[in-house]
């Protein structure tokens, strides 16, 4: 006998929330879903579906227990947004001073990121895209909005010539609202997406890369430098160093809480700790290892300035940032033959499938090439 399936849906109809009933078509199913109570058909979404309440849900899982197996996967949310970072003050943004005919957050929205504990970053991109999504319906109420009006705002931003990274920053600020905030996971399913452009990482030369150290400005510039090439550190993840995370004993650097809150060990130059340690004995740092103003964690934009001044004063003409660096270490180490899966592990990928990109800038393999015009 083939096993029957119901795959269970969140959908608002006339403003309410409801569990939606997709299966494939089987009699026996279908006279069951009929017996439910106010059981309905959508047109629309193409399936029945019944108010969605705590006991509705409960007769449901009742009902198919042992005749057809319940599928929730696109009911209840297992995705996680964001990443964990100290957290943004909150109140800051309640406590914003409101302008005349503008609206604002709801205040669920901002109390359900303060939960979530997401970046800085993250609170700040998500309440500025859903701010902007709201106030482009101004004259309607929320909860009214529909899939067809969030397909509407994304054609305008593109129309408008907004960049692939800000329309997905807007549909997952915008899907937080109605997934995580309203508990509908998966709401807006049938969303589409702008086709990701696969962009190449920006590499730099390895005697770029000892020329940027050799014009940083004092001992403290060129061990931030130094770290974030020859440890392929994110620029937060730098920051985030605790003396206590450099091991010299098993010359390996602890990386605490990196992207998706993934702790990792990686690797420790021996020449880089000879400058760890005269600039310890030079600027004692107490908690970070990269300290500014007060004892507090160095800032992102001073680690920014640091390495594009040093690239500037090395006369190197590309625009430098601190990630490329992180790319160049993944590259060269690629291109003096470590095993992909090793990087993976030192960069924190989840996937090979992400480090696999440097295997297209990674120029080793040309070399190998005879030229047909040689």
């Amino acid at each position: 006998m083939d096993r029957k399936y119901i795959t269970l849906k969140n959908l608002i109809i006339d403003k309410e929330k409801c569990i939606g009933l997709k299966f494939f078509t089987d009699k026996v199913v279908q006279v069951m879903v009929d017996n439910l109570p106010d059981v309905q058909w959508s047109e629309k979404f193409r399936m029945n579906y019944i108010l969605n309440t705590p006991a509705n849900l409960e007769l449901v899982f009742k009902t198919f227990r042992g005749v057809a197996w319940i599928n929730c996967n696109h009911f209840y949310s297992k995705a996680s947004f964001g990443r964990e970072e100290e957290p943004v003050n909150i109140q800051q943004l309640q406590n914003r001073e409101e302008v005349s005919g503008k609206r604002y957050c709801p205040g669920s929205y901002l109390r359900k990121l303060e939960l979530k504990r997401y970046a800085n970053s993250t609170i700040k991109t998500y309440v500025s895209c859903f701010e902007t999504f709201i106030n482009h319906y101004s004259d309607r109420e929320i909860k009214d909005l529909n899939e067809e009006d969030i397909r509407l705002y994304l054609q305008k931003l593109i129309r408008e010539d907004f960049s692939h990274s800000y329309i997905n920053q807007a549909i997952n600020a915008i899907k937080f609202y109605y997934e995580v905030v309203l508990e509908m996971p998966n709401r807006f399913y049938a969303i589409e997406r702008p086709r990701p452009i696969e962009q190449l990482p920006k590499v730099l030369a390895k005697e770029e890369i000892m020329a940027i150290i050799e014009h940083t400005n004092n001992i403290k510039h060129r061990c931030i430098v130094s770290l974030l090439y020859s440890a392929g550190l994110r620029r937060i993840e730098l920051l985030n160093l605790k003396l206590e995370d450099i091991d010299s004993k098993r010359m390996v650097i602890k990386v605490r809480s990196g992207k998706g809150n993934k702790d990792r060990f990686t690797i420790l130059s021996e020449k880089l700790l000879g400058d760890l340690r005269k600039y310890y004995k030079e600027w004692r740092p107490t908690n970070f290892l990269f300290e500014g103003p007060g004892r507090k964690a160095y800032s992102p934009e001073s680690v920014s300035s640091i390495v594009k001044n040093a690239a500037k004063k090395a006369k190197i003409k590309k625009r430098v940032t601190p990630h490329m660096l992180r790319h160049s270490f993944a590259t060269h180490l690629l291109e003096s033959g470590t095993d992909l899966r090793y990087i993976q592990v030192l960069l924190g990928h989840r996937s090979t499938k992400t480090t696999e990109i440097y295997t297209h800038v990674a120029t080793n393999i040309f070399f190998k090439i005879k030229n047909p015009l040689d």
